[in-house]
């Protein structure tokens, strides 16, 4: 049912697709291609040397993902447009048991190959020196707390962790650092939904890991940065005091401040153009979701960088 011939020669309809260009799909699909070929290998090695096999890689019946170009196209589609399986299965001429396993088999060669492309966020800065191998050349970062929606749990005390005031719903929640390219350098572990953005930056970076007289722009949600992190420059609106209205040149100055910000909620909008990371998540793995988000914002790195 798929028109690959017609996808692969339209760059709109491929955006639309999988969230790339033309040139980055290709470009993507040759450094994809190597870490499938290493793994097939190393797989190969390991079960001749345990005996339990005897097929060279390639051998054996072909399946319907039979190209380099269809595996990673299957996988992107599923990210950017978050069918069902069973309309995947229909898509691509798949059970939805076989769409199952595809996806669990390669999503991790997908998160390798960023990898190796170098443009997976940082999960962890614990000390200065990593701070500046993240943010080599930045003069000021941007912090936000992103939140995602999850099915209802049915479990009593996940419903309560997961249940998030602010959107009224189930959601799983990251905090992230961004520079002024909009490249997402830091994306934290993945929370339930009820942790509050700033109590998770505190848990995230200790005092030491953040370096002096750098400006870091955050919204109201990190009230506290300016008392907690003194060497730091905090950039942050200010708050309308209870009885009485901001002055005009207070409301200059947040409006300043909130624009020169706004490029932390452009680089979240990229990485949220990928509707299995902006809808409600359906997959139950917690450790699926937090790997999916990582992969969305390495996709988005990768797309500024590459296309």
């Amino acid at each position: 049912m798929l028109n690959v011939t017609k996808l692969f020669k339209q760059d709109r309809l491929m955006r639309a697709v999988t969230g790339l260009t033309l040139i980055g799909f290709q470009n993507l699909t040759a450094a994809f291609g190597q870490v499938l070929r290493r793994e097939r290998w190393q797989d190969y090695t390991q079960g001749m040397l345990a005996g339990t096999r005897q097929r060279q890689p390639g051998a054996g019946r072909k399946g319907s993902l039979a190209s380099l170009e269809l595996k990673l196209l299957f996988l992107l589609l599923y990210f950017k447009c978050y069918p069902t399986m069973d309309l995947v299965g229909l898509i691509f001429n798949l059970d939805r048991a076989n769409v199952l396993r595809n996806i669990r088999k390669l999503t991790p060669l997908l998160e390798r190959t960023l990898a190796k492309r170098l443009a997976l966020p940082k999960r962890r800065i614990s000390t200065l020196e990593e701070f500046f191998r993240v943010f080599p050349e930045a003069k000021e970062v941007f912090t936000d707390g992103t939140e995602r929606p999850i099915q209802r749990p049915k479990n009593k005390k996940k419903q309560k962790d997961c249940y998030s005031g602010k959107k009224k719903a189930h959601t799983r929640k990251n905090i992230v650092l961004s520079d002024k390219t909009r490249r997402i350098g830091y994306l934290g572990p993945t929370v339930a939904g009820r942790h509050h953005d700033y109590t998770l930056f505190k848990e995230e970076f200790p005092t030491e890991a953040m370096p002096s007289d750098l400006p870091l722009f955050a919204d109201l949600g990190f009230l506290g940065l300016a008392k907690d992190y003194p060497n730091l420059e905090v950039q942050m609106p200010k708050r309308k005091p209870c009885g009485r209205d901001l002055t005009f040149k207070e409301k200059q100055q947040n409006k300043k401040i909130s624009s020169i910000r706004m490029s932390v909620e452009h680089a979240l909008a990229g990485v949220k153009r990928l509707r299995i990371v902006s809808d409600k998540f359906r997959n139950k793995s917690d450790q699926f979701n937090d790997q999916i988000m990582n992969i969305a914002c390495g996709l988005w790195n990768y797309q500024l960088e590459y296309c």
